[in-house]
């Protein structure tokens, strides 16, 4: 094992270290069983020196085994039965280990994604970070307990029969020991290629994770726009990558057992030869030779066992790199100390910048703006001008390169993420919901312990409760993954009852009335009309019929504030909003 290899499987067993009494257990109960594998090879020698010698030799043990010939089955049964429930023992042992083991490990990873900063899932696709919560963890069980397990029983197996071999003849010994530096150098060769070949597989597993996931939720874009054969076609070149993977894989592990035995014959056939030899001068007796060469045919297991062991510990280690790289990622920055308990609703914007990586042009290239109390903005603009990327810096998904954000006159950098966000509600035109009730959707979150009472009045000021009681259940009805069994404008009404419930200071809205009917964006306006009510509100609009009374309307283009004023004041100096919004009523928007 290579020092990165080691250092990485010994980081795997500092997540044993919390279960140590039963790994402790189950690796005695491995060693009792090893100690046990000689067993069958030492009775071979006295059964056949002793056991079918003439009758009335005198010796002890020929007496004995004659009187009495049912002695040797009983023990071979009785000790083959013990070392078969130690065997069962040591396996649940180490079964209940890698349990835990593999629990704990997805429960960090999945806490630790929960706090990882907007770029890494901005960055990282979906259905990779699913693959490592869901497979790459499981390997690294089998690797982390399973692995060491054989290791050590199989060893301690060679070590006995070998030790029992020198006894009977160490010449002999010696000759079949000739064939070790050939099995480790197969089983590194093969282990190099089994590693390849997992990381390839795993990073397949996400791409065909990501197929899937895709082909599930674009089900309507996809029958609409008969994308079945574009699909099928994708998902089939994943999925013969993924074919070809395995058979590399299964062709690797596979050729390291019968190579194994190729040189273990020859290894045999040479000590049965010298055996011959030896016999023919008298040196040895045919209790020995046989008890020696069913020792040595015994070694097949074990030594199969440890050749075997490469495929989950090179799949294990790859599988472990990627976990690793997860749990590595550096969590959002927590700079802050302040705790604002809650905010009046002051949003500043300073001379703010922020880059996307390996974008041509900044996102915002020095924008001021404020928002008092209780006030309405507005951000319109063309797209791609920057009207997203600075909403997502007031609950700081992203941090700008230069400038300042600040609440009530305090830099977000100095208030703790938790107290920040909790002043902070959002309602988008991509409605979020879970896969839940109405009431744990409304309550979710830092609402989820709040009495009915509560829940009901914000479904109610959300245009949501007549519509709720008339589902099957009520406020327990599931509503299926992201409300799916819900209308458009019924999702977003439980989406502005959630924010009502949670009494934010500061609101922000993007498009939240977009692509709805007349009748639900009536409703949804009623909403959120309640919603914005003495709240600070950062509205992102594309339809500029929406925000016609915010107090303040700020174009961005290119990232860069080109006007601001009210809708009247916009509309007379008949720049960019007053085109903009001629356009949008020219086609009726």
């Amino acid at each position: 094992m290579s020092p990165e290899s080691r250092k990485l499987y010994l980081r795997l067993l500092a997540y044993v270290r919390p279960y140590w009494k039963m790994l402790a257990l189950g690796l005695l109960l491995s060693a009792l069983a090893a100690a046990m594998e000689p067993f069958l090879p030492a009775m071979m020698k006295p059964l056949l020196d002793n056991g079918f010698a003439p009758r009335g030799s005198g010796d002890v043990a020929d007496s004995l085994l004659q009187r009495a010939p049912w002695v040797v089955p009983l023990i071979i049964v009785g000790v083959m039965t013990l070392r078969g429930l130690i065997t069962f023992s040591a396996g649940y042992a180490m079964s209940w280990v890698q349990i835990r083991l593999v629990n704990d490990m997805r429960q960090q990873m999945f806490d630790h994604m929960l706090r990882l900063p907007m770029s890494f899932f901005d960055q990282t696709p979906s259905a990779r970070t699913i693959t490592r919560l869901t497979n790459d963890v499981n390997s690294i069980g089998v690797a982390a307990t399973t692995v060491g397990v054989t290791v050590i029983r199989e060893s301690l197996s060679i070590v006995g029969l070998l030790a029992w071999l020198l006894y009977l003849n160490w010449q002999l010994t010696l000759i079949t020991l000739l064939v070790a530096p050939f099995i480790a150098w197969i089983t590194k060769v093969i282990g190099v290629r089994l590693r390849n070949m997992s990381r390839a597989s795993q990073e397949g597993m996400g791409v065909m994770t990501q197929a899937l996931q895709e082909s599930i939720l674009c089900q309507k874009v996809l029958k609409v726009f008969g994308g079945e054969r574009q699909e099928s076609r994708r998902f089939a070149k994943v999925n013969d990558e993924m074919r070809g993977y395995a058979t590399r894989t299964a062709v690797a592990a596979a050729a390291g057992s019968p190579m194994v035995h190729f040189f273990v014959s020859i290894s045999l056939a040479i000590v049965v030869y010298m055996a011959l030899l030896q016999s023919g001068r008298g040196e040895t007796t045919v209790g020995s030779f046989v008890s020696f060469v069913t020792g040595m045919l015994m070694l097949l297991a074990p030594l199969r066992g440890l050749s075997g062991v490469n495929l989950p510990l090179q799949r294990g280690l790859a599988a472990a790199e990627s976990v690793f790289l997860l749990l590595d990622t550096p969590a959002e920055p927590e700079t802050g100390r302040v705790v604002l308990e809650r905010a009046k609703g002051r949003v500043e914007f300073r001379g703010v910048r922020f880059s996307y990586p390996e974008a041509e042009r900044p996102a915002l290239d020095g924008i001021d703006l404020l928002l008092e109390p209780g006030q309405t903005v507005a951000l319109v603009g063309p797209s791609g001008g920057g009207k997203s990327t600075l909403a997502t810096l007031l609950p700081r998904f992203h941090s700008p390169e230069s400038g300042e954000v600040l609440v009530d006159d305090i830099d977000l950098r100095d208030l703790t993420l938790g107290s920040l966000r909790a002043q902070i509600a959002i309602v988008s035109q991509e409605t979020l919901l879970f896969n839940d009730t109405v009431r744990a959707n409304i309550a979710y979150g830092t609402g989820f312990d709040a009495p009915m009472e509560r829940i009901e009045a914000a479904a109610r000021a959300a245009n949501a409760l007549e519509f709720i009681q008339a589902l099957p259940d009520g406020f327990d009805t599931v509503i299926g993954e992201n409300g799916g069994r819900l209308s458009g404008g019924q999702r977003q009404r439980l989406a502005i009852a959630r924010a009502i419930l949670k009494d934010a200071p500061i609101l922000i809205l993007d498009e939240a009335t977009s692509a709805l009917d007349n009748e639900s964006e009536r409703l949804v306006k009623e909403a959120l009309e309640h919603l914005m009510a003495k709240r600070t509100t950062l509205v992102i609009a594309h339809r500029l019929s929406t925000i016609e009374r915010a107090d303040r309307i700020v174009v961005l283009a290119q990232g860069r504030k080109l006007e601001e004023g009210s809708h009247q004041a916009l509309m007379q100096r008949d720049g960019m909003y007053a085109k903009l919004h001629q356009a949008q009523s020219a086609v009726g928007g």
